[in-house]
């Protein structure tokens, strides 16, 4: 029973996490394709509700998927398996792909445009979830 608790909360988890990296995602990404955020009435709002959400919630969810998934790691005794291995690399990847998107979201008053390379954010993200989904469903090592 403590596993599907376990279960259940990592799942919950990650959806807020990844809903959260999807909105900064893509709000970087269009502050990039469109002016500056001086020239830009009410972008600014935006940018600072996206900031908001990224530091109450997607942070938080972050570290709670982390923590609910090591423990149903454990209670699986899935330690050491290889498709496990395979998926905490995607996992540490898309940990990375948030720092760097906070670390834009935080910045991007003062740079006032994010770089090109950002609006690769939103493919990366969809990429790693399939192959995380397809890694846990399969277990194909």
């Amino acid at each position: 029973m403590t596993y599907l608790w376990l279960k259940a909360f990592h799942i919950v988890s990650v959806m807020v996490w990844i809903g959260g990296m999807f909105a900064a995602a893509i709000a970087v990404a269009a502050l990039s394709a469109s002016k500056p955020l001086s020239d830009a009435p009410g972008r600014a709002g935006i940018l600072d509700a996206v900031r908001r959400w990224d530091r109450l919630a997607t942070s938080p969810a972050m570290a709670l998927a982390w923590l609910f998934g090591v423990a149903v790691a454990m209670q699986g005794g899935w330690f050491g398996s290889p498709w496990l291995m395979m998926k905490l690399v995607f996992v540490v990847a898309l940990s990375g792909l948030h720092g760097m998107l906070s670390g834009l979201l935080r910045k991007l008053d003062r740079a006032g445009r994010p770089s090109a390379m950002s609006g690769y954010a939103p493919p990366a993200i969809v990429a790693a979830v399939v192959v995380i989904v397809l890694l846990v469903v399969l277990k194909p090592y």
